[in-house]
């Protein structure tokens, strides 16, 4: 079976072996990150001269993966399409880096991006054919909200490599091995590209 998190971990092996570069890595579907609940968004918007130490706990994981997100220059993501879109694992994730005076700033012209200048490369898994001008096209709120989210935060480079149609219900062998080699190749043509 193949999976958008060996996907990804391709594209970080032949980046750390061609660039020597540092890469974290973040395995949300095995270690999930808290969901935000009403704790969070009082101590998100919240002075931080004015948070408790109650305050400053529940922010203590978005604090760390914030500094981590802002610190890389390029973030590489394997992600699963779960009902046309993101796994509720990733979706916490984005949760918990859109936030406030961190990744985005409210001022009297609306929202304005604070994470742009970085590039992001989202490496997806899908059971089906979602791309455009294909029948299922209109079910993918995978890319779209990504793209939204990303942009929200001020980053418009943002490049997408889908490893499709490997359902095995509904693709036979080939197909999906045809998938995962364009994937492949896509992925070294990105890294041949820097």
């Amino acid at each position: 079976m193949f999976s958008a998190r060996s996907l990804a971990q391709s594209l970080f092996a032949l980046a750390e072996s061609r660039f020597e570069e540092t890469v974290t890595y973040r395995d949300l579907g095995h270690h999930p990150v808290p969901h935000v609940d009403e704790q969070w968004i009082a101590a998100a918007y919240t002075p931080l001269a004015q948070r408790t130490p109650e305050l400053i706990s529940a922010l203590q994981k978005s604090e760390i993966l914030v500094d981590e997100f802002l610190a890389a220059d390029t973030c590489v993501f394997g992600i699963p399409m779960y009902n046309f879109s993101v796994p509720s694992t990733f979706k916490a994730y984005i949760d918990q880096v859109v936030r406030v005076d961190r990744t985005f700033a409210v001022d009297a012209n609306g929202f304005r991006g604070l994470a742009g200048g970085r590039k992001i490369i989202v490496i997806t898994a899908r059971g089906g054919n979602f791309r455009p001008g294909t029948p299922l096209a209109a079910y993918d709120h995978q890319e779209p909200y990504l793209r939204t989210v990303f942009g929200f935060m001020g980053i418009t480079d943002v490049e997408f490599i889908h490893a499709d149609r490997l359902n095995p219900i509904t693709s036979d062998a080939a197909t999906r091995s045809q998938s995962v080699a364009e994937a492949r190749t896509a992925i070294q043509e990105v890294v041949l590209s820097r």
